[in-house]
Protein backbone atom coordinates (compact mmCIF):
# COMPACT_ATOMS: atom_id res chain seq x y z
CA UNK A 1 0.00 0.00 0.00
CA UNK A 2 1.21 3.51 -0.83
CA UNK A 3 0.68 5.97 1.66
CA UNK A 4 0.02 9.84 0.04
CA UNK A 5 2.26 12.20 1.40
CA UNK A 6 0.21 15.56 2.88
CA UNK A 7 1.21 19.07 2.76
CA UNK A 8 0.10 21.70 4.29
CA UNK A 9 0.24 25.30 5.36
CA UNK A 10 0.38 25.42 9.81
CA UNK A 11 -1.28 28.96 11.08
CA UNK A 12 1.01 29.82 14.34
CA UNK A 13 -0.81 32.31 16.22
CA UNK A 14 0.80 31.84 20.10
CA UNK A 15 3.11 29.92 21.73
CA UNK A 16 0.64 27.33 22.27
CA UNK A 17 0.48 26.84 18.79
CA UNK A 18 4.37 26.32 18.34
CA UNK A 19 4.26 24.53 21.08
CA UNK A 20 1.83 21.99 19.65
CA UNK A 21 2.90 21.39 16.49
CA UNK A 22 6.52 20.72 17.76
CA UNK A 23 5.77 18.00 20.27
CA UNK A 24 3.37 16.33 17.96
CA UNK A 25 6.19 16.28 15.55
CA UNK A 26 8.22 15.06 18.59
CA UNK A 27 11.39 17.55 18.95
CA UNK A 28 13.66 17.40 21.43
CA UNK A 29 12.55 18.46 24.84
CA UNK A 30 13.75 21.22 26.37
CA UNK A 31 16.27 22.34 23.92
CA UNK A 32 15.16 21.40 20.50
CA UNK A 33 11.97 23.38 21.04
CA UNK A 34 13.94 26.35 22.88
CA UNK A 35 16.13 26.42 19.42
CA UNK A 36 13.42 26.28 17.61
CA UNK A 37 10.84 28.41 18.86
CA UNK A 38 11.88 31.97 18.37
CA UNK A 39 12.39 31.06 14.47
CA UNK A 40 8.62 30.67 14.31
CA UNK A 41 7.26 33.78 14.67
CA UNK A 42 7.76 36.36 11.68
CA UNK A 43 7.83 39.91 12.86
CA UNK A 44 7.21 43.47 10.60
CA UNK A 45 8.61 45.93 12.75
CA UNK A 46 7.85 49.84 11.44
CA UNK A 47 10.34 52.89 12.56
CA UNK A 48 9.23 56.13 10.81
CA UNK A 49 11.71 58.76 10.08
CA UNK A 50 15.05 57.25 10.18
CA UNK A 51 18.41 58.52 8.97
CA UNK A 52 19.34 56.97 5.84
CA UNK A 53 22.79 55.79 7.34
CA UNK A 54 20.79 54.21 10.27
CA UNK A 55 18.08 52.82 7.78
CA UNK A 56 21.18 51.38 5.65
CA UNK A 57 23.16 49.96 8.63
CA UNK A 58 19.64 48.65 9.69
CA UNK A 59 19.49 46.98 6.44
CA UNK A 60 23.38 46.01 6.27
CA UNK A 61 23.18 44.10 10.20
CA UNK A 62 19.71 42.46 9.54
CA UNK A 63 20.49 41.01 5.73
CA UNK A 64 24.06 39.36 7.90
CA UNK A 65 20.72 37.74 9.69
CA UNK A 66 18.66 36.34 7.01
CA UNK A 67 16.11 39.01 7.43
CA UNK A 68 15.64 41.89 5.74
CA UNK A 69 14.79 45.92 6.17
CA UNK A 70 12.69 48.09 3.20
CA UNK A 71 13.57 51.72 2.77
CA UNK A 72 12.89 54.06 0.62
CA UNK A 73 14.46 54.04 -2.86
CA UNK A 74 16.70 56.94 -2.29
CA UNK A 75 18.52 55.86 1.19
CA UNK A 76 21.33 53.78 0.09
CA UNK A 77 22.42 56.81 -1.92
CA UNK A 78 21.16 59.17 0.65
CA UNK A 79 19.24 61.49 -1.67
CA UNK A 80 16.79 61.80 0.44
CA UNK A 81 17.19 62.77 4.43
CA UNK A 82 15.02 60.16 6.18
CA UNK A 83 12.88 56.97 5.21
CA UNK A 84 10.72 54.73 6.84
CA UNK A 85 11.93 51.37 7.96
CA UNK A 86 10.58 48.04 7.75
CA UNK A 87 11.99 45.15 9.44
CA UNK A 88 11.15 42.09 8.51
CA UNK A 89 11.93 39.09 10.42
CA UNK A 90 11.89 36.06 13.21
CA UNK A 91 11.97 36.87 16.90
CA UNK A 92 15.01 35.31 16.49
CA UNK A 93 17.29 37.26 13.98
CA UNK A 94 15.32 40.49 15.63
CA UNK A 95 16.62 39.72 18.80
CA UNK A 96 20.43 39.14 17.31
CA UNK A 97 19.65 42.46 15.99
CA UNK A 98 19.10 44.11 19.00
CA UNK A 99 22.41 42.57 20.28
CA UNK A 100 24.40 43.58 17.34
CA UNK A 101 23.35 47.45 17.23
CA UNK A 102 23.55 47.74 21.14
CA UNK A 103 27.05 49.81 21.06
CA UNK A 104 27.23 51.19 17.34
CA UNK A 105 26.66 54.86 16.85
CA UNK A 106 24.02 57.09 15.60
CA UNK A 107 21.72 56.72 18.39
CA UNK A 108 21.22 52.98 17.64
CA UNK A 109 21.12 52.20 21.28
CA UNK A 110 17.85 54.03 21.56
CA UNK A 111 16.68 51.68 18.56
CA UNK A 112 18.14 48.91 20.25
CA UNK A 113 16.55 49.10 23.60
CA UNK A 114 12.98 49.85 21.74
CA UNK A 115 12.94 46.56 19.93
CA UNK A 116 14.33 44.93 22.43
CA UNK A 117 10.72 46.68 24.68
CA UNK A 118 8.84 45.59 21.90
CA UNK A 119 9.53 41.83 21.43
CA UNK A 120 8.76 41.93 25.26
CA UNK A 121 6.00 43.39 25.45
CA UNK A 122 4.77 41.54 21.79
CA UNK A 123 5.50 38.24 23.81
CA UNK A 124 3.75 39.08 27.20
CA UNK A 125 0.06 37.36 27.26
CA UNK A 126 -0.09 37.36 31.30
CA UNK A 127 -0.92 40.68 32.68
CA UNK A 128 -0.61 41.96 36.33
CA UNK A 129 -3.67 44.46 37.00
CA UNK A 130 -4.23 45.69 40.58
CA UNK A 131 -6.59 48.41 41.76
CA UNK A 132 -6.79 50.20 44.87
CA UNK A 133 -8.88 47.10 46.45
CA UNK A 134 -7.77 44.05 44.51
CA UNK A 135 -5.86 42.20 42.34
CA UNK A 136 -7.95 41.56 39.17
CA UNK A 137 -7.29 38.39 36.91
CA UNK A 138 -6.92 39.56 33.80
CA UNK A 139 -5.31 36.34 32.32
CA UNK A 140 -7.84 33.70 33.19
CA UNK A 141 -10.30 35.37 30.32
CA UNK A 142 -12.16 38.74 28.99
CA UNK A 143 -13.43 40.68 31.28
CA UNK A 144 -16.90 42.14 30.58
CA UNK A 145 -17.53 46.29 31.85
CA UNK A 146 -20.88 47.27 32.07
CA UNK A 147 -22.38 50.72 31.14
CA UNK A 148 -24.02 53.02 33.43
CA UNK A 149 -25.21 56.04 31.90
CA UNK A 150 -26.43 58.50 34.90
CA UNK A 151 -27.12 61.11 31.90
CA UNK A 152 -29.86 63.02 29.98
CA UNK A 153 -28.27 62.70 26.88
CA UNK A 154 -26.08 59.73 26.35
CA UNK A 155 -26.34 58.56 22.80
CA UNK A 156 -27.60 55.48 23.08
CA UNK A 157 -29.03 54.78 26.67
CA UNK A 158 -29.47 58.94 27.71
CA UNK A 159 -31.91 59.39 30.16
CA UNK A 160 -32.71 55.84 31.07
CA UNK A 161 -33.09 55.88 34.68
CA UNK A 162 -34.95 58.36 36.49
CA UNK A 163 -34.39 57.71 39.55
CA UNK A 164 -30.75 56.53 41.65
CA UNK A 165 -32.38 53.28 43.09
CA UNK A 166 -33.33 52.33 39.10
CA UNK A 167 -29.78 53.03 38.39
CA UNK A 168 -28.61 50.87 40.91
CA UNK A 169 -30.78 48.15 40.36
CA UNK A 170 -29.66 47.93 36.85
CA UNK A 171 -25.98 47.53 37.52
CA UNK A 172 -26.87 44.65 39.94
CA UNK A 173 -28.58 43.06 37.32
CA UNK A 174 -25.50 43.70 34.92
CA UNK A 175 -23.10 42.20 38.19
CA UNK A 176 -25.78 38.91 38.09
CA UNK A 177 -25.51 38.97 34.03
CA UNK A 178 -21.70 38.52 34.56
CA UNK A 179 -20.33 41.34 34.16
CA UNK A 180 -16.87 41.91 36.15
CA UNK A 181 -16.75 44.91 36.36
CA UNK A 182 -19.30 47.96 36.42
CA UNK A 183 -18.69 51.93 34.79
CA UNK A 184 -20.39 54.65 36.13
CA UNK A 185 -20.70 57.71 34.14
CA UNK A 186 -22.42 61.12 34.44
CA UNK A 187 -21.30 63.18 31.64
CA UNK A 188 -22.08 62.18 28.12
CA UNK A 189 -18.75 61.88 25.76
CA UNK A 190 -20.84 61.80 22.25
CA UNK A 191 -19.59 63.76 19.74
CA UNK A 192 -20.49 67.27 20.45
CA UNK A 193 -21.49 66.73 24.22
CA UNK A 194 -21.00 70.22 25.90
CA UNK A 195 -18.96 69.91 29.15
CA UNK A 196 -21.39 69.93 32.43
CA UNK A 197 -20.19 71.53 36.20
CA UNK A 198 -18.52 70.02 38.54
CA UNK A 199 -21.28 70.04 40.97
CA UNK A 200 -23.61 68.34 38.63
CA UNK A 201 -21.64 65.72 37.63
CA UNK A 202 -21.11 64.62 41.52
CA UNK A 203 -24.89 64.90 42.12
CA UNK A 204 -25.45 62.69 39.25
CA UNK A 205 -22.86 60.00 40.48
CA UNK A 206 -21.39 59.67 43.57
CA UNK A 207 -25.02 58.82 45.20
CA UNK A 208 -25.38 55.40 42.66
CA UNK A 209 -21.29 54.77 43.36
CA UNK A 210 -22.17 54.96 47.11
CA UNK A 211 -25.13 52.95 46.99
CA UNK A 212 -23.75 50.29 44.90
CA UNK A 213 -20.67 49.77 46.90
CA UNK A 214 -22.96 48.28 49.39
CA UNK A 215 -24.32 45.99 47.13
CA UNK A 216 -21.95 44.69 44.64
CA UNK A 217 -18.45 42.81 45.30
CA UNK A 218 -17.02 43.44 41.45
CA UNK A 219 -15.32 46.55 41.08
CA UNK A 220 -16.76 50.25 39.90
CA UNK A 221 -15.23 51.99 37.57
CA UNK A 222 -15.71 56.24 37.26
CA UNK A 223 -15.89 57.34 34.02
CA UNK A 224 -14.70 61.01 34.59
CA UNK A 225 -12.56 63.85 33.60
CA UNK A 226 -12.32 65.68 36.87
CA UNK A 227 -10.36 64.70 39.37
CA UNK A 228 -12.73 66.48 42.01
CA UNK A 229 -15.30 64.12 41.02
CA UNK A 230 -12.92 60.61 40.64
CA UNK A 231 -11.70 61.85 44.21
CA UNK A 232 -15.36 61.12 45.49
CA UNK A 233 -16.01 58.48 43.46
CA UNK A 234 -12.86 56.83 45.05
CA UNK A 235 -14.26 57.73 48.57
CA UNK A 236 -17.39 55.86 48.46
CA UNK A 237 -16.67 52.68 46.34
CA UNK A 238 -14.78 53.31 42.84
CA UNK A 239 -11.06 51.98 42.39
CA UNK A 240 -10.79 52.19 38.69
CA UNK A 241 -10.66 55.96 36.98
CA UNK A 242 -11.47 55.37 32.94
CA UNK A 243 -10.84 59.15 32.04
CA UNK A 244 -11.18 59.93 28.34
CA UNK A 245 -8.28 62.41 28.25
CA UNK A 246 -6.15 59.92 29.42
CA UNK A 247 -5.90 62.18 32.50
CA UNK A 248 -4.87 65.61 30.47
CA UNK A 249 -8.05 67.57 30.71
CA UNK A 250 -7.15 68.23 34.61
CA UNK A 251 -3.77 68.11 36.12
CA UNK A 252 -4.82 66.86 39.10
CA UNK A 253 -6.51 63.28 38.38
CA UNK A 254 -2.97 61.84 38.23
CA UNK A 255 -2.27 63.36 41.27
CA UNK A 256 -5.29 61.13 42.81
CA UNK A 257 -4.60 58.07 41.20
CA UNK A 258 -1.36 58.15 42.46
CA UNK A 259 -2.38 59.13 46.19
CA UNK A 260 -5.23 56.90 46.19
CA UNK A 261 -3.63 53.36 44.49
CA UNK A 262 -6.61 53.35 41.90
CA UNK A 263 -5.89 51.74 38.10
CA UNK A 264 -6.50 53.74 35.70
CA UNK A 265 -7.59 53.67 31.84
CA UNK A 266 -5.73 55.94 29.42
CA UNK A 267 -7.79 56.31 26.09
CA UNK A 268 -6.87 57.99 23.17
CA UNK A 269 -8.93 60.93 21.22
CA UNK A 270 -8.42 63.65 19.55
CA UNK A 271 -10.08 67.57 21.01
CA UNK A 272 -12.50 67.06 23.03
CA UNK A 273 -16.20 65.16 22.88
CA UNK A 274 -17.23 68.59 21.56
CA UNK A 275 -15.16 69.12 18.76
CA UNK A 276 -13.87 65.46 18.37
CA UNK A 277 -15.62 65.03 15.34
CA UNK A 278 -15.35 68.10 13.46
CA UNK A 279 -13.13 69.19 10.99
CA UNK A 280 -11.26 66.43 8.42
CA UNK A 281 -10.26 63.69 10.73
CA UNK A 282 -7.44 62.61 8.48
CA UNK A 283 -4.43 60.69 10.57
CA UNK A 284 -0.44 60.59 9.28
CA UNK A 285 -0.45 57.13 10.43
CA UNK A 286 -4.16 56.10 11.93
CA UNK A 287 -2.19 53.21 14.03
CA UNK A 288 1.12 54.74 14.28
CA UNK A 289 -0.23 57.84 15.29
CA UNK A 290 -2.61 56.03 18.05
CA UNK A 291 -0.20 54.11 19.39
CA UNK A 292 2.71 56.78 19.77
CA UNK A 293 0.03 58.81 21.97
CA UNK A 294 -0.89 55.68 23.93
CA UNK A 295 2.89 55.19 24.55
CA UNK A 296 3.43 58.69 25.87
CA UNK A 297 0.81 58.65 27.94
CA UNK A 298 1.42 55.56 29.53
CA UNK A 299 5.31 56.65 30.09
CA UNK A 300 3.84 59.82 31.72
CA UNK A 301 1.45 58.85 33.73
CA UNK A 302 4.53 56.08 35.64
CA UNK A 303 6.61 59.30 35.61
CA UNK A 304 3.69 61.18 37.73
CA UNK A 305 3.88 57.91 40.23
CA UNK A 306 1.40 55.74 38.65
CA UNK A 307 2.86 51.86 38.73
CA UNK A 308 2.31 50.25 35.21
CA UNK A 309 0.48 47.24 36.43
CA UNK A 310 -2.60 49.82 37.49
CA UNK A 311 -2.68 51.02 33.76
CA UNK A 312 -4.96 50.14 30.85
CA UNK A 313 -5.24 51.49 27.19
CA UNK A 314 -7.90 52.26 25.07
CA UNK A 315 -7.51 53.52 21.22
CA UNK A 316 -10.67 55.19 21.45
CA UNK A 317 -13.03 53.64 19.11
CA UNK A 318 -15.69 56.34 17.76
CA UNK A 319 -13.44 59.09 19.56
CA UNK A 320 -11.82 61.68 16.38
CA UNK A 321 -12.11 58.69 14.40
CA UNK A 322 -13.82 57.97 11.06
CA UNK A 323 -16.16 54.87 10.87
CA UNK A 324 -13.82 53.30 8.63
CA UNK A 325 -10.98 53.91 11.26
CA UNK A 326 -12.59 52.39 13.70
CA UNK A 327 -12.87 49.37 11.52
CA UNK A 328 -8.95 49.39 10.46
CA UNK A 329 -8.33 49.55 14.60
CA UNK A 330 -10.13 46.66 15.04
CA UNK A 331 -8.66 44.67 12.39
CA UNK A 332 -5.68 45.59 13.72
CA UNK A 333 -6.24 45.93 17.26
CA UNK A 334 -3.09 43.28 17.96
CA UNK A 335 -0.58 45.86 17.14
CA UNK A 336 -1.56 47.60 20.44
CA UNK A 337 -0.18 44.65 22.62
CA UNK A 338 3.20 46.27 21.72
CA UNK A 339 2.58 48.64 24.61
CA UNK A 340 2.27 45.62 27.15
CA UNK A 341 -1.17 46.85 28.66
CA UNK A 342 -3.98 45.30 29.07
CA UNK A 343 -6.14 46.72 26.07
CA UNK A 344 -10.18 48.06 26.32
CA UNK A 345 -12.21 48.41 23.90
CA UNK A 346 -15.44 50.45 23.89
CA UNK A 347 -17.69 49.27 20.58
CA UNK A 348 -20.93 48.69 22.14
CA UNK A 349 -23.69 50.41 19.40
CA UNK A 350 -20.95 52.88 18.30
CA UNK A 351 -21.78 54.51 15.24
CA UNK A 352 -19.60 52.73 12.78
CA UNK A 353 -21.71 49.43 13.57
CA UNK A 354 -24.48 51.86 12.42
CA UNK A 355 -22.87 53.25 9.26
CA UNK A 356 -22.68 49.13 8.43
CA UNK A 357 -26.32 47.58 9.41
CA UNK A 358 -28.22 51.33 9.53
CA UNK A 359 -29.83 50.15 12.82
CA UNK A 360 -30.23 52.57 15.33
CA UNK A 361 -28.37 52.53 18.10
CA UNK A 362 -30.47 50.42 20.48
CA UNK A 363 -30.78 47.82 17.75
CA UNK A 364 -27.26 46.97 17.10
CA UNK A 365 -26.67 44.58 19.24
CA UNK A 366 -26.15 42.02 16.44
CA UNK A 367 -23.26 44.24 15.43
CA UNK A 368 -22.12 44.74 18.36
CA UNK A 369 -21.46 40.92 19.39
CA UNK A 370 -19.22 40.85 16.05
CA UNK A 371 -17.47 43.67 16.32
CA UNK A 372 -16.72 42.08 20.37
CA UNK A 373 -15.76 39.30 18.53
CA UNK A 374 -12.93 40.27 16.53
CA UNK A 375 -11.82 42.56 19.62
CA UNK A 376 -11.72 39.63 21.83
CA UNK A 377 -9.61 37.71 19.05
CA UNK A 378 -7.12 40.38 18.30
CA UNK A 379 -6.25 40.99 22.02
CA UNK A 380 -8.93 42.83 23.44
CA UNK A 381 -9.09 42.00 27.26
CA UNK A 382 -11.79 44.53 28.53
CA UNK A 383 -15.04 44.84 26.53
CA UNK A 384 -17.24 47.98 27.43
CA UNK A 385 -20.55 47.41 26.33
CA UNK A 386 -24.57 47.78 27.08
CA UNK A 387 -25.54 44.20 26.63
CA UNK A 388 -23.97 42.64 29.42
CA UNK A 389 -26.03 39.18 29.25
CA UNK A 390 -25.41 38.70 25.72
CA UNK A 391 -22.09 39.61 25.18
CA UNK A 392 -20.96 37.44 28.11
CA UNK A 393 -21.73 34.49 26.61
CA UNK A 394 -20.09 35.83 23.12
CA UNK A 395 -17.00 36.40 25.12
CA UNK A 396 -16.82 33.44 26.64
CA UNK A 397 -17.29 31.75 23.61
CA UNK A 398 -14.48 33.13 21.43
CA UNK A 399 -11.98 32.66 24.61
CA UNK A 400 -12.88 29.70 24.91
CA UNK A 401 -11.68 28.70 21.43
CA UNK A 402 -8.94 31.48 21.35
CA UNK A 403 -7.28 29.53 24.62
CA UNK A 404 -8.34 25.99 23.46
Amino acid sequence: MITKKFIRSINIKSPSDALDILRQIGVDEPYGIEAMMPKMFHYNILLEDVECKVANILKQEMLSLGGDVAVNRGSVSCSVDKTDALIMGTLKQLCRLSEKILSQPFRLKAISEKLASLIYNSNQKDYALKTSRREIDINAGSLVMGILNITPDSFSDGGLFKTEDEAVEHAIQMAEDGADIIDVGGESSRPGAEDIPTEEELRRVIPVIKKLSEKIKIPISVDTTKAEVARAAIDVGAEIINDISALRFDEKMSEVAKNTGVAVVLMHMRGTPKDMQTGELVYKSLLGDIIKFLSERVEKTQMNGIARDRIIIDPGIGFGKTAMDCMKILKHLSEFEILGRPILTGVSRKAFIGSILHDKPAERIEGTAAAVAVAVMNGSRILRVHDVKQIKKVVSVVDAIMRS
